[in-house]
């Protein structure tokens, strides 16, 4: 069973989640903005998508996490994900504005109060969907970096902030299908490697 996440939980003088959500998708902004046409065929360390396919992942849900920050229950498209190629045209701008969308959603404070809807019809706190989206915003920045030989980094408040949420929910997320077995990290690793241990990533 996972634990809510805490929106109130202090990452700094009058920092709370909201105010960390831009500063998790900066680095994925900046990996993005750096693939290169010939690496979308390269693998990544989020098992079973090349870079083509996590792009292509990332787009598909993209407007449904957006939604999700703005109140508002926006359904995956009809088509299952394996069976679109969303990549065609400007993926990376394409990409690039659609993440910013989503951050945008989840800078207000309105956003983590409540409950909110995902893909499915349930509700479900606010604060939970907004720590996996920072989850997805670094995780996904780290895989996408991984593949294409570039190195993302993320400030202390904002690893502290994702570990806490991936600690949290992360047997449910294993559940789901979103994470793959824990690969044990030690204790004393830096924060990302725990992160990513959490999430089934092994890091070499």
């Amino acid at each position: 069973m996972f634990k809510t996440p805490n929106r109130h939980h202090s990452y700094g003088v009058g920092m709370t989640a909201e105010h960390l959500i831009s500063r998790a998708g900066a680095p994925l902004l900046t990996v993005v903005g750096q693939v290169r046409p010939d690496q979308l065929t390269s693998p990544t360390p989020c098992t079973g998508y090349d870079v083509r396919q996590l792009i292509n992942h990332l787009l598909f849900w993209g407007p449904s996490l957006e939604g999700a920050g703005n109140k508002e229950a926006v359904p995956p498209p009809a088509e299952a994900e394996s069976a679109m190629d969303l990549t065609k045209g400007d993926w990376s701008g394409d990409l690039a504005t659609q993440v910013q969308r989503t951050i945008a959603a989840w800078t207000t404070s309105e956003a983590w109060q409540g409950t909110t809807r995902m893909a499915g019809p349930d509700e479900l706190p606010s604060a939970l969907i907004g720590g996996m989206v920072a989850t997805e915003l670094v995780v996904h920045g780290w895989d996408l970096g991984t593949a294409t030989g570039q190195q993302p980094s993320w400030d202390d408040e904002v690893l502290e902030y994702v570990h806490q949420e991936v600690a949290g929910h992360a047997e449910w997320g294993r559940q789901v299908g979103s994470y793959g077995p824990e690969v044990p990290v030690a204790a004393t690793a830096p924060l990302l490697d725990r992160i990513l241990g959490l999430t089934g990533r092994a890091v070499s």
